[in-house]
C-alpha cells in the first residue's frame, strides 16, 4: 500500500517521516516520484466504471508539436477526480514531497491513448497557468505496453527518466520547469491507456478554477 491514500473521506498520509524523505531524495535526483495504489478501491471500482460509459473525442493539443489523444467529456468520473485531487491535505503532501511553492487547486483531463491510433505526446515542458507539478494516475483495468513516460534536459536532451505507470489506480508526480521536458510514447500491443493526468497550479484556488471549468486547458512546449 502506498504512503499516501485517497477515498471518500479525503487523502491521508499513511508513512513514516523517513518514507516522506525517500520520496524528497528521489523527486531531487530523477525528477519524478510514483505514488502506488493511489486510490482507495471502492473509489477506483467507480471511477473506472464512469470511464468505461464516457464519451470520448479526439483530441489534438495547440501551443506543442506532434501530439493526438482521445479526451474524455465531463461525467461523474470527472467531477469525482477533480473533488478528490482538489484536497488541502493532499496539497501539503505533495508540496512537502517536491518542496513546490504552495498549492492553490489541481486541474486535469482523462485521456486515452489506443494502440494503433497515432496517440501520442510531444516533447513539451507545460509551463504555463502558475503550474508547479504534473500528475498522472493510470485508471485502465488491463496492463498496457508502451506510453512510457520519459523526462529530458531541455538544454542536453538527455534523457534524464523513464517510466511506465501500468499499476491500476498508481499515480506518478512529477516536476516541471524550464530545463525539464516530458513526453508520453505511443501504445502498443491491445490494452488501452487511460489515465487521469493535469497539474498542481499556484493559482487560482479551487473555487474560482470551478467557475471557469468548461474544457480542460492546453498545453505548451
Amino acid at each position: 500500500m502506498g504512503l499516501i491514500r485517497i477515498g471518500k473521506s479525503g487523502a491521508a498520509f499513511r508513512g513514516l517521516d523517513e518514507g516522506l524523505e525517500d520520496l524528497r531524495i528521489q523527486f531531487d535526483r530523477e525528477h519524478y516520484v510514483r505514488l502506488p495504489e493511489l486510490f482507495e478501491p471502492e473509489l477506483l471500482r467507480f471511477l473506472q466504471t464512469e470511464i468505461e460509459r464516457g464519451e470520448f473525442y479526439e483530441r489534438i493539443h495547440q501551443g506543442i508539436k506532434s501530439n493526438k489523444e482521445l479526451c474524455m467529456k465531463q461525467n461523474g468520473a470527472f467531477g469525482a477526480l477533480l473533488l478528490s485531487m482538489n484536497d488541502e491535505k493532499l496539497f501539503r503532501m505533495i508540496e512537502s514531497i517536491t518542496r513546490c511553492d504552495r498549492i492553490g487547486c489541481f486541474e486535469g483531463r482523462v485521456y486515452r491513448f489506443v494502440p494503433g491510433q497515432g496517440h501520442h505526446d510531444a516533447w513539451h515542458s507545460d509551463m504555463a497557468e502558475d503550474r508547479l507539478v504534473a500528475l498522472s494516475i493510470n485508471l485502465g483495468r488491463e496492463v498496457y505496453e508502451g506510453g512510457t513516460l520519459q523526462i529530458r534536459d531541455s538544454v542536453s536532451e538527455r534523457i534524464i527518466s523513464e517510466v511506465r505507470n501500468v499499476g491500476s489506480g498508481d499515480g506518478i508526480i512529477f516536476g516541471l520547469s524550464p530545463r525539464l521536458q516530458h513526453r508520453i510514447t505511443e501504445v502498443r500491443g491491445t490494452a488501452l491507456k487511460t489515465a487521469f493526468a493535469g497539474w498542481f497550479r499556484a493559482r487560482p484556488d479551487f473555487l474560482s478554477l470551478l467557475k471557469g471549468v468548461s474544457e480542460p486547458n492546453e498545453r505548451v512546449n
